[in-house]
């Protein structure tokens, strides 16, 4: 069941965050994006939806102009291998589509080979590379026809 968070799911979400995403701190050099957003204000605004009972997975998804914006995707590394990720993919595929878009955007890491790799079998193209906020990141997008 995919759910939009709530302020009861906040400790739950910055603990996935955590646990996802610490083993990228040696090899960014740095915390990478995700763990140093601003969930308070992303669950406020409505961006965060939460899968599991207990909350094992989420995903960050952001109205932009032309297109849906999949800004963060995150599975409790306990619960990697149980499809939350690809469940949440298509949440977003779906939540795309019914908000009126026809296209989905993200970027990750140029570090995070794996994400890029399983971005590309999902049917996401690349789009570019470059540097935001400071980070070397690689953008893709997948239109939704």
């Amino acid at each position: 069941m995919i759910r939009q968070a709530t302020t009861a799911d906040l400790h739950a979400v910055e603990g996935i965050v955590t646990r996802a995403y610490t083993k990228y701190i040696a090899r960014i050099g740095a915390p990478p994006g995700p763990m140093v957003d601003d969930y308070p204000a992303r669950i406020a605004a409505g961006e965060v939806w939460v899968s599991g009972d207990p909350v094992r997975a989420l995903i960050v998804l952001v109205d932009e102009p032309d297109h849906l914006l999949l800004d963060n995707i995150a599975v409790d590394p306990a619960a990697q291998g149980t499809g939350q990720g690809r469940i949440l993919m298509a949440f977003a595929d779906a939540e795309a589509r019914r908000r009126g878009y026809s296209e989905l955007r993200l970027y990750t890491h140029q570090t995070m080979v794996e994400n890029i790799a399983l971005y590309a079998r999902l049917g996401w193209e690349e789009t570019g590379r470059g540097v935001s906020v400071g980070l070397a990141r690689v953008f893709f997008r997948k239109g939704l026809g």
